[in-house]
């Protein structure tokens, strides 16, 4: 049997999960395997340090499981994570923690900025959100906003059975696509209700057809 590395190992592992979960391994130093997700990504990078205000930090010196949630103090993103330590020969190795995104908080509006003040929007009539200009544009049925929030904030207080980022600089409501046309290279196209198209880029194409079960 040919030799395989210990990054091709843990990312066989790693299709066990989710596709909505990321995975980390560290040492009780440092990070030294990042596996991120579609639903979450912290951008942790080998080499890392772990932190003292992380999970993976509390699991190594607790040599216990950890789980708790996270705010966006962290790494920039709010998030739930379970750290698991291991160990050889007895002593404390390092831990492998799985990444989850955050569910909805109970809020059920967008509250988006228009020329002359703030308009809550209820999520079931967001139809999708844009990101031009580097600002975050939220549509519905003949009338748009801005709001402060980046796209993968929002994917982490939007409800994501409706919810589909399917772009670096797009999320969808699926329940405002009307039809799907296959385009180029494995992409997709959406047609939105009211006429809108909405790119599906190559790397959410898997993804976004999993989720759809198509």
């Amino acid at each position: 049997m040919e030799s395989f590395t210990f990054g091709s190992l843990l990312d066989v592992i790693g299709e066990l999960f989710s596709d909505e979960v990321s995975i980390a391994v560290s040492n009780t130093e440092e990070y030294i395997y990042y596996r991120p997700s579609k639903r979450i990504d912290l951008k942790i990078k080998p080499g890392d340090p772990v932190r003292k205000d992380t999970i993976a930090y509390k699991a190594i010196k607790t040599e216990q499981k950890v789980s708790e949630f996270n705010s966006r103090d962290v790494f920039g993103v709010p998030y739930h994570g379970m750290a698991v330590p291991f160990e050889h020969d007895g002593k404390i190795q390092g831990c492998v923690t799985a990444i989850y995104p955050t569910v909805t908080d109970g809020k059920s509006v967008v509250t988006v900025r228009t020329q002359d003040g703030w308009i809550p929007i209820p999520f079931s009539d967001v139809k999708y959100l844009e990101v031009k200009s580097r600002k975050t544009h939220v549509y519905t049925d003949g009338f748009s906003g801005t709001h402060k929030n980046s796209l993968q904030e929002f994917e982490y207080v939007l409800p994501k059975e409706s919810f589909i980022r399917c772009h670096r600089s797009y999320i969808v409501n699926v329940k405002h696509i009307k039809e799907i046309f296959p385009d180029t290279h494995s992409t997709f196209v959406l047609e939105m209700k009211g006429g809108v198209r909405i790119p599906v880029s190559q790397s959410y194409s898997s993804y976004f057809r999993k989720l759809l079960g198509f």
